[in-house]
Formats: C-alpha cells, sequence, structure tokens
C-alpha cells in the first residue's frame, strides 16, 4: 500500500491518524507539527501521499502545499481542515491538492479518498504506459 506523510500541528491528530492509516493497511512514513517539517519530511521520505493540515506554525499548509508542489509537481496531497471555508477549498485545490477534507471526518471517508487518489494516479500511470508501449511497437 501507499507510503504516507501526516502533517498536523495537534499530536493527537497525528497519532489518531497514523493509527487509523496503519490499521487500513498504509504505511505513515513520517509526521509532521508544521508546514516547514512537511516539507523536509517530504524531501527526505518522497511519500506516495501527504496528509496536510491547513493551519499549522512556522509555514501554514497551504504554503507547504506551494513549497512541496514546486519542487515535487506530481506529489499527491490532500489538505485537512477545521475551516469548511469554500475560497480556501478552491484555491488550495487550484494549486494542486488532489482533495480536501473537513474536519471531523469519518475513518471511512478518509480511506476511501486516499485509496481514490492512489488508485486514480495508477490507472493513469498504466494508461500512460500503454500508450507509450503501442507508440514503441509501431515504430
Amino acid at each position: 500500500m501507499a507510503n504516507i506523510l501526516i502533517a498536523d500541528d495537534s499530536i493527537t491528530m497525528r497519532k489518531t491518524l497514523n493509527t487509523i492509516l496503519t490499521e487500513s493497511g498504509f504505511t505513515v512514513v513520517a509526521e509532521a507539527g508544521s508546514g516547514y517539517e512537511a516539507c523536509i519530511g517530504f524531501d527526505k521520505h518522497l511519500p506516495d501521499l501527504v496528509i496536510l493540515d491547513i493551519n499549522m506554525p512556522f509555514i501554514n499548509g497551504i504554503e507547504a502545499l506551494r513549497a512541496i508542489l514546486s519542487k515535487h509537481p506530481y506529489a499527491k496531497i490532500i489538505m485537512v481542515s477545521s475551516e469548511g471555508n469554500s475560497s480556501l477549498i478552491s484555491h488550495a485545490l487550484n494549486m494542486g491538492a488532489k482533495d480536501y477534507i473537513i474536519k471531523p471526518f469519518s475513518v471511512q471517508a478518509l480511506v476511501n479518498t486516499i485509496s481514490k487518489i492512489i488508485q486514480r494516479d495508477e490507472f493513469v500511470s498504466n494508461d500512460s504506459l500503454k500508450g507509450i508501449y503501442n507508440k514503441i511497437n509501431v515504430l
């Protein structure tokens, strides 16, 4: 399954997410308590997916999203926040976040969202490889 980095300033939320994800078959490769730590953790571990809280100290989630995607444009990032502000959601998605989950969320909704993003990217990658293979065989 996917390797995941959890970034949230609440240690309780990080531990809860770690338990949920581990019990659901995912591997948590790192935890971060700030946007700055999330950026460093991403560079170090290159996770398959990041769960990134918006409201964090030093560098907030939006700034961390921008920083990670500037270096790793294909990074898969799910934004998480207790704020359901539609302009904030739209901004994060337009910047390149793959999805946005509002706290509190159900375990099943979180797991489904992660699985959907991982599977969607695997499907796209497989289709891309088939297209490349077909072009090579035509030559």
